[in-house]
């Protein structure tokens, strides 16, 4: 057991103790913000549909393998060189910072840049993508609702909070094999797993072996 699984085992939270945390940080702030406004003017636009039902449900559906491929592929992404410009975007910079110190909360959320070029990107393609206004503000909520969760659940399963519920322990203790055994499996986040077992990354704990670089992604093994 490593010297921080063994501290979290010693410390105990509450849930009240880890929200105060939660709300210090900026990135629940600005999802809130935009859950508030996109949530407000679906309301206000009304011609409400079927499709305004289905929408929520793909999504969740959809979630957690969105989750999987952000985190494969954008978080975990290799530094690159092309000619004279060297590719490596500022979440994979601080994924990798956040791997080094799990511990180090303002390192387990969203960097406030992203949003910078994220909120106007997501604007555009929920307009461009749905047919009509209340629909994209549809899309939009959800956005803001699963942001949210995907926050507070990243967030909670990195503090000393020990939880009770089955589910939630699974989502903790997969998420800290990620962190503390082997950085190439486990990738779910905010489910038990779900696309890790379609996506064949989800192996047994007992015949994987540790990582050499788990907590220094990309660097290389150690002889």
């Amino acid at each position: 057991m490593s010297a921080d699984e063994a501290h979290a085992r010693r410390t105990r939270l509450t849930l009240r103790q880890v929200l105060r945390g939660f709300v210090r940080a900026p990135s629940p702030w600005v999802i809130l913000t935009l859950l508030a406004g996109a949530a407000t003017a679906r309301m206000l636009v009304g011609d409400w549909r079927i499709t305004d039902a289905l929408v929520p449900v793909l999504m969740i559906a959809a979630f957690p393998f969105v989750e999987w491929i952000i985190h494969v592929c954008v978080l975990h992404w290799r530094p690159r060189t092309l000619g004279r410009w060297r590719v490596d975007s500022l979440l994979a910079r601080k994924h990798r910072e956040h791997h080094a110190d799990p511990r180090r909360s303002e390192l387990v959320f969203i960097p406030w840049q992203t949003f910078l070029w994220l909120l106007p990107a997501l604007l555009v393609i929920a307009f461009l993508a749905f047919g009509r206004p209340g629909l994209a503000l549809t899309f939009l909520t959800g956005v803001g609702v699963l942001g949210l969760v995907y926050e507070w659940t990243h967030y909670l399963v990195h503090t000393d909070y020990q939880p009770r519920g089955a589910v939630l322990r699974a989502v903790r203790r997969n998420h800290r094999l990620h962190h503390f055994k082997n950085e190439h499996y486990w990738f779910a986040v905010t489910t038990a797993g779900t696309a890790d077992r379609v996506l064949g990354t989800y192996p047994d704990p007992a015949r994987t072996p540790n990582s050499p670089t788990v907590k220094a992604l990309h660097a290389p093994h150690a002889s």
